[in-house]
C-alpha cells in the first residue's frame, strides 16, 4: 500500500478502509499468498453465524402449538419459504432433511453479514480509537474491516462448500461408479469409439462448469457487496468534506446525509436479494447433482 504522503486524503481514506486487520500488517500486495489470515474477516462472519443459530435455537425452544408470537410467526414464515423451494428443487426427499436447514440457515447468515455494510463506515474506527485500539498505525485494530461479504475469502469459502457438496450428492445419489462415468459420457453421448475420442473433451467440459458454478457463486455475492462498501465510502467522502458553515460545506453535508440515506435504503434490498440468490442457487446446483445429464 503507498504511504499516506503518497496519496491524496480521498484515495488513503479509501485504502484505509479497504485494509484487513491480518496477520501482515499493511503488506497488502501479499494478498495472493495463502497464509494470509483476515481477523476481522473471521470473527464478524463466526459471530453472525452464532447470532444466527441463537436466534433459530430460542425460536425453536418458544413455538408453541396455540397462537404464534410475533417470533414465531417470522421464523415460521421464513421456514416455509425455503422449505416450498427446496421442495420444488431438490427432489430426494432425504437429501431435503439437511438440504432445507442448510439453505434456512445460509440465508440468515448472509443477511446478518451483509446487513453491517449498514453500519456507518466510520463508526467502529471511532469507537477503536476513542479506546486506543485503533488512533494509529501499529494499534490493534487500526486496520479493520467490518463487511465479510466483501472479502473474497468468505463467499470463495462458502461457495467452496457448496461445490463440495455438489460432489457429496453426486456420488451419493449415482455411485461412484456412476458418477465418474457421467463426467466423462457427458454431455456428448456416444458410443463405440467415439465415445472414446469425446471423453477427454466431456470431462474438459464437466470441470468447466463445476468451476464456473463455484466462482460465479462466490464472485457475485461479493462483487455486489464490495460495490456497495465503496458506495457507502465515496458517500461518507462528502461528509468529511467539511469545513465550516459555508455553502460548499453545507451542500455537501446535505448532499451526505440525502445520498447515504437513499443508497442504505436501496442497500437493504440487496442485502436481502444477494442471500436470497446465494440461497436458491445452492438448492439449484445441489439438486442438479441429484439429476443426470
Amino acid at each position: 500500500m503507498a504511504a499516506a504522503s503518497d496519496v491524496s486524503p480521498q484515495s488513503y481514506y479509501i485504502q484505509h478502509h479497504l485494509v484487513h486487520f491480518n496477520n501482515i500488517g499493511e503488506k497488502q500486495e501479499s494478498i495472493a499468498q495463502f497464509n494470509v489470515i483476515n481477523y476481522d474477516s473471521i470473527f464478524w462472519s463466526l459471530a453472525m453465524g452464532l447470532i444466527v443459530v441463537l436466534f433459530l435455537w430460542r425460536a425453536a425452544r418458544r413455538a408453541t402449538a396455540g397462537v404464534p408470537g410475533r417470533m414465531q410467526s417470522f421464523v415460521e414464515l421464513v421456514v416455509d419459504m425455503v422449505e416450498t423451494q427446496a421442495r420444488s428443487i431438490v427432489p430426494n426427499e432425504q437429501s431435503r432433511r439437511f438440504v432445507s436447514p442448510l439453505a434456512l440457515t445460509v440465508f440468515l447468515w448472509i443477511i446478518l453479514m451483509n446487513a453491517l455494510d449498514l453500519v456507518p463506515v466510520d463508526l467502529l474506527p471511532r469507537i477503536y480509537a476513542w479506546t486506543g485500539l485503533g488512533a494509529e498505525y501499529g494499534d490493534p485494530l487500526y486496520y479493520h474491516r467490518i463487511l465479510p461479504t466483501a472479502d473474497l475469502n468468505v463467499p470463495m469459502g462458502m461457495s467452496l462448500g457448496v461445490l463440495l457438496l455438489m460432489f457429496y450428492y453426486g456420488i451419493k445419489i449415482k455411485h461412484p461408479g456412476g458418477f465418474v462415468k457421467e463426467l466423462f459420457t457427458a454431455p456428448f453421448h456416444a458410443h463405440g469409439i467415439m465415445a472414446v475420442l469425446l471423453a477427454p473433451a466431456n470431462f474438459l467440459l464437466n470441470l468447466v462448469e463445476y468451476g464456473a458454478k463455484s466462482v460465479s457463486l462466490g464472485m457475485r455475492l461479493f462483487g455486489n457487496m464490495f460495490a456497495g462498501e465503496l458506495v457507502f465510502m465515496l458517500v461518507a467522502l462528502l461528509g468529511g468534506a467539511w469545513t465550516g458553515l459555508n455553502a460548499a460545506s453545507v451542500g455537501l453535508g446535505i448532499g451526505h446525509i440525502v445520498a447515504g440515506s437513499i443508497w442504505a435504503i436501496f442497500h437493504i434490498m440487496i442485502v436481502v436479494l444477494q442471500a436470497f440468490i446465494f440461497m436458491m442457487l445452492t438448492l439449484v446446483y445441489i439438486g442438479q447433482a441429484h439429476e443426470g445429464h
